[in-house]
């Protein structure tokens, strides 16, 4: 890794620790981030619900409210359609039940990831119109269906899209768009995932219905109860968490915690997640959120939705089950395609970008096993799943490298494709995959310097072990929800000596660890998960780049340090 260290701001560490009462140690990491003034530290380390944009800030939210609102007065069949995901699960599961407590009974349509694929598709649109449909409503998907909402105005129906991907040049003929990334939105967070876009319209739509007098003879639907289907979402998502999606994590985790949803419950249940603790955003995107996808990646998505939705906790504890069968099923098949994609990969020593493909390939999974591809070898990664002559495929990125932007240039290859910087996904005829991956690698050879294919470790903080106290440890945490675009800090200890150790894998399978006992920071240990290896390294002073915690050991709390990486002392 190359280690990219902060510059010295020492002059305003002080100033701004003390306006605002914060650990001079939280100051550094802000002040390295670039929130500079106590103003922008505040707008940052606000997690009040009050400040939360006003929905109305969504280009076309008077529009959707206002055609929800009289499907409501008129009792006209909503459908509500959502992609198979955990974004799409939980925006279709967020906006089923805030219409019920307002006395809809919508019905739900998620497609078959195998049978139908992502999005809108027209045998869908003529099946919903045919069972007495009048307004269906896109959660997560959409944004690019301009036939087949063409379609549905064809059959009768209005369609209202509520969607967060890259916006095409042509829009679909919807009554209403909600997606902060067209043109002329001014909401200002325009990273929302789909369920945030889906809370905004909630918030929207009560706001509306209280305007009518709609809850002069009902009472008023409380939105916080739904903020942890929001959470689920963002952090599954990967969007970044700044602006208003920190303020719904922060308050979508509160209500993860309490579990008053008997589908969170199960779900905390089966996944391990002990009942009492704070639930972690790290928490949702490594147990939570895989087991709500796990139905989608291999079966069938709506058993992710019928869990959120479940009202009684013995049908909840029944799915989550199943999920969590599935989300076993899951692993195995993504280690076995993992161990060939990984051959396939180190076969292409020189590639700048790696499109990997073989016939079976399971095209539930070829995601996850994409960003195991990223991790492994820093470069954007295409995998994707053979199937009688049809090639179905994920791919996820790199810094630097805009993948939505880089399958746009090879467009005219591609049956479809669809996503974002970060992620997408396409379809592609099977005989055109040699050339695409030759186009692929043009792209990325115009795009990526060597220097972007050095993976990096982004410190934002020198310190000494004197510092590395438990109320430095409380004050950094206080600046989480950490994930995408607000990670947790790592800090950097120079010329340490340490007494190592090496520790086995607790399965018995994979890497053993590498623990380190710091001489000069004495019950201060750091455990590099993996790095066994680099065992030879500690035979002197060491540099440690980290992020730090707090551990319980025998009754006592200590700071403990997991390691990012390491290397000999200059």
């Amino acid at each position: 890794m190359r280690w990219l260290l902060p510059e010295a701001v020492d002059q305003q560490v002080a100033s701004l620790a003390r306006e605002l009462g914060l650990h001079p140690l939280s100051a550094r990491v802000l002040l390295h981030r670039g929130y500079r003034t106590p103003e922008a530290v505040s707008a940052f380390l606000s997690d009040k619900l009050a400040d939360l944009p006003d929905p109305f800030l969504l280009k076309g939210m008077t529009s959707a409210v206002e055609r929800l609102a009289r499907a409501l007065r008129l009792g006209e069949k909503i459908t509500l359609y959502g992609d198979y995901d955990v974004d799409g699960v939980c925006s279709t599961s967020l906006l089923t039940l805030f219409l019920r407590q307002l006395g809809a009974q919508p019905a739900t349509y998620i497609p078959h990831r195998l049978g139908e694929g992502y999005g809108l598709n027209l045998q869908a649109m003529d099946r919903i119109a045919q069972e007495g449909t009048r307004l269906l409503v896109t959660l997560d998907c959409g944004i690019t269906s301009v036939a087949e909402v063409a379609r549905a105005r064809e059959l009768g129906m209005d369609v209202v899209i509520v969607d967060h991907h890259t916006v095409p040049t042509t829009l679909p003929a919807a009554v209403a768009v909600l997606n902060p990334h067209q043109p002329g939105c001014d909401y200002p967070t325009k990273t929302l995932c789909a369920a945030g876009v889906a809370f905004n319209l909630c918030m929207g739509l009560r706001k509306h219905l209280r305007d009518e007098g709609f809850f002069a003879t009902r009472k008023e639907p409380l939105l916080k109860g739904l903020m942890d289907l929001v959470a689920l979402a963002t952090v599954a998502d990967v969007v970044p968490l700044t602006g208003a999606n920190r303020i719904l994590v922060a308050h979508g985790l509160q209500e993860l915690t309490a579990a008053r949803r008997p589908g969170v419950r199960a779900l905390k249940e089966v996944a391990g997640v002990e009942p009492e603790a704070p639930v972690t955003a790290g928490q949702v995107g490594f147990r939570l959120g895989p087991r709500i996808n796990a139905a989608g990646r291999l079966h069938d998505a709506s058993l992710g939705l019928q869990l959120l939705t479940a009202e009684s906790l013995e049908d909840a504890r029944r799915l989550a089950g199943v999920l969590d069968r599935a989300n076993a099923e899951r692993q195995g098949i993504e280690s076995s395609i993992l161990t060939e994609a990984l051959k396939q990969a180190e076969s292409l020593p020189h590639a700048r970008g790696l499109v990997l493909y073989a016939e079976g390939w399971h095209p539930g999974v070829i995601g996850i096993v994409a960003s195991r591809v990223v991790e492994r070898f820093h470069r954007p990664t295409v995998m994707v799943g053979v199937n009688e002559g049809i090639g179905k495929g994920s791919a996820r990125s790199i810094e630097g490298f805009h993948l939505y932007d880089a399958l746009h240039g090879c467009a005219d290859m591609l049956s479809r494709f669809g996503g974002h910087k970060y992620a997408a996904g396409l379809t592609i005829e099977a005989g055109r995959l040699p050339a695409f991956r030759e186009a692929f690698e043009r792209i990325a050879l115009e795009r990526l310097t060597p220097e972007d294919l050095i993976p990096r470790c982004k410190v934002d903080a020198v310190v000494t072990p004197h510092e590395l106290d438990e109320r430095a440890v409380e004050s950094l945490q206080r600046l989480g929800p950490f994930g995408q675009g607000n990670p947790e800090p790592v800090l950097v200890l120079r010329k340490q000596m340490a007494r190592p150790r090496v520790l086995p894998p607790k399965t018995g399978h994979g890497h053993a660890h590498l623990k380190l006992a710091l001489v000069d920071a004495p019950g201060v240990d750091a455990i590099g998960f993996g790095m066994a290896d680099r065992l030879s390294l500690v035979e002197g002073p060491v540099d440690l780049a980290f992020q730090v915690g707090m551990d319980t050991f025998r009754g006592q709390r200590r700071v403990s340090l997991r390691l990012k990486d390491l290397r000999i002392a200059a």
